[in-house]
């Protein structure tokens, strides 16, 4: 056996038996060479492909320690099917990968992490984010980049600001993410709507009140849209972007999900801005774990100033930027979003299979989504919502009406669920999906 292999074998051998313990350090790159009887380098290649496999962790200038065992399952069969939560599963969060960037971090960082820094973000994250972002064709220059404790933080303050076209309303689609609206209806600011469906956008409709609606900003989730799980296509994208630049309109583009999704020919319509009109927000909670609370925002240098100005200085945590700078670095940032993204598309494939399976009346319309974590149930007109979300979840089914994605005045509605596979398993989607198919009948039949 090779000394490489010994190594390794050698490792789990004494950890099976017990003899290794979490948070033992293993002997220096120096002691296992002598040990092993040969080179330091054999012995770096080793304790590096262990820390591959998340078996131990290194700290600089201390050493390589050894990892706790992994936990069980968080989650146990409760027996209800969850098409409604939108936070990832329990299950996939990386927890042991995650712990050891905080470790790191720590020693890395030490006190510069418990002071109040740079209100733009941690400098090193943000630096990081330029390389990181550039592989979905997201160009800028660190400065233009605002790390913030999520992404309704930044939504918050885009909305708020003056922009440099001097206008104030805010067009979003119909339906649109639920929180922003409400917050945007509570704080009394002027919106306009535009109708979305499955299908698209009204692009003609969009150039009218783009040049005549006094429009500050349109805001829009251009891919894995909210809650129609949907995404624009490539001349949309172009589209709006073209008459951005024509209207002297900013376009807010809340990327949240783009980490689940194929990134083979899925630009975002930042990619197609040539005239700086385009706001790129991104989310990290969707993909690694909701309390990380980070978001990034790419700006154009037009609305640098403002957003800093009108930017309440309550940022994300310094640690869990330095964590996520480490994250990213280490390439564990891309194993996950591969590992998470194969995942939900395998449930996303489960769910058109049960739909094909049991909706053979075609009372259903469901929107043709293949990756990410939302798509839309299209109910007949006929059918009580709210009694079917009510009855769904006496049968221990949980969905959103997609009610609550409406402005409260907004009347063209479309009767529908919102629903999610992220929390859902594997083995609960076609009994999900028989369940609303079974319950929409009951409703037409009442």
């Amino acid at each position: 056996m090779k000394k490489y292999s010994a190594i390794l074998a050698d490792f789990d051998q004494q950890r099976a038996a017990g003899e290794l313990r979490p948070g033992q350090k293993l002997p220096s790159v120096r002691q296992a060479a002598e040990r092993y009887g040969c080179s330091i380098s054999t012995v770096m290649r080793a304790y590096a492909e262990l820390e591959r496999r998340h078996a131990v962790y290194s700290i600089p200038q201390s050493g390589y320690y050894v990892v706790e065992e992994e936990e069980e399952e968080a989650v146990t069969d409760d027996g209800v099917i969850d098409f409604a939560s939108s936070s990832p599963d329990l299950n996939v969060f990386p927890y042991r990968d995650f712990q050891h960037c905080l470790n790191k971090a720590i020693d890395t960082y030490k006190y510069h992490l418990f002071t109040y820094g740079d209100p733009k973000g941690l400098p090193a994250l943000r630096e990081t984010l330029v390389k990181h972002l550039a592989e979905d064709q997201i160009f800028a220059k660190a400065d233009q980049i605002a790390v913030t404790s999520g992404i309704q933080q930044a939504l918050q303050t885009l909305a708020r600001m003056p922009f440099p076209n001097g206008r104030s309303i805010v067009l979003v689609e119909q339906p649109s993410y639920n929180l922003y609206l409400k917050f945007l209806e509570t704080e009394g600011l002027p919106v306009k709507s535009i109708e979305r469906t499955a299908g698209g956008i009204d692009l003609r409709r969009l150039e009218e009140l783009f040049r005549s609606g006094d429009i500050k900003c349109f805001y829009t989730m251009s891919r894995h849209h909210n809650p129609l799980g949907t995404s624009y296509g490539v001349q949309e994208k172009k589209t709006i972007a073209r008459l951005a630049a024509k209207y002297d309109v900013y376009v807010v583009e809340d990327d949240y999900m783009a980490d689940l999704g194929d990134k083979r020919g899925f630009d975002p319509i930042f990619a197609y801005d040539q005239s700086g009109r385009v706001v790129y927000l991104k989310s990290f909670s969707k993909i690694i774990f909701p309390g990380l609370r980070i978001g990034a925002v790419v700006l154009p240098v037009a609305l640098l100033d403002s957003f800093h100005a009108y930017h309440q200085q309550n940022g994300a945590a310094l640690l869990s930027q330095a964590a996520l700078d480490i994250y990213i670095k280490n390439g564990m940032y891309e194993r996950h979003r591969e590992k998470i993204y194969r995942q939900y598309e395998s449930r996303i494939e489960i769910l058109h299979e049960a739909v094909k399976l049991y909706n053979s009346e075609g009372l259903l319309e469901v929107a043709d989504v293949r990756s990410g974590v939302y798509t839309q149930f299209k109910l007949p007109l006929e059918v009580n919502l709210e009694r079917v979300v009510d009855r769904l979840q006496k049968r221990g089914v949980l969905a959103l009406s997609g009610k609550l994605f409406y402005l409260t005045d907004y009347r063209q509605r479309e009767k529908f669920l919102r629903i999610s596979i992220s929390r859902a398993r594997p083995e609960q989607i076609q009994e999900g999906v028989k369940a609303v198919i079974e319950e929409v009948k009951r409703a037409i039949h009442v």
